[in-house]
């Protein structure tokens, strides 16, 4: 394992995770590499946003945002539109037998170029 910034860097040998949800892994992955200047507020990114940077239907972000949310790792601020921020603190601190934490630190199939400009 490697730590890279504040996110564990793994290999699949070292967090396989049972569950194969593409869609939860990119929408964990696009609020946990979130920048202000990829979302139209400072505060996070409405789920119609987020839908159309994944590129998934509008439904299946808002399940999938359930998911995390219900895991402690997103935050929700607002009502109309509800923003969304990936909580790098509680991530942190999840139990790393979790398998949506399992699912969200390998990052053996992750296209760093979509998320940074190097």
């Amino acid at each position: 394992m490697t730590t890279w910034g504040l996110y564990r860097v793994t290999t699949m040998n070292e967090y396989e995770s049972e569950i194969q949800d593409n869609d939860l892994k990119k929408v964990g992955m696009e609020l946990m590499f979130m920048t202000p200047e990829r979302c139209s507020h400072e505060e996070g990114i409405s789920a119609v946003e987020l839908s159309k940077l994944v590129d998934i239907p509008i439904e299946v972000v808002k399940q999938k945002l359930k998911i995390l949310y219900e895991k402690n790792i997103i935050r929700v601020i607002g009502i109309s539109p509800k923003l969304w921020k990936f909580d790098e603190y509680k991530f942190q601190r999840m139990d790393e037998n979790d398998e949506v934490f399992k699912l969200l630190c390998c990052f053996d199939d992750v296209d760093f170029d979509r998320y940074f400009n190097y």
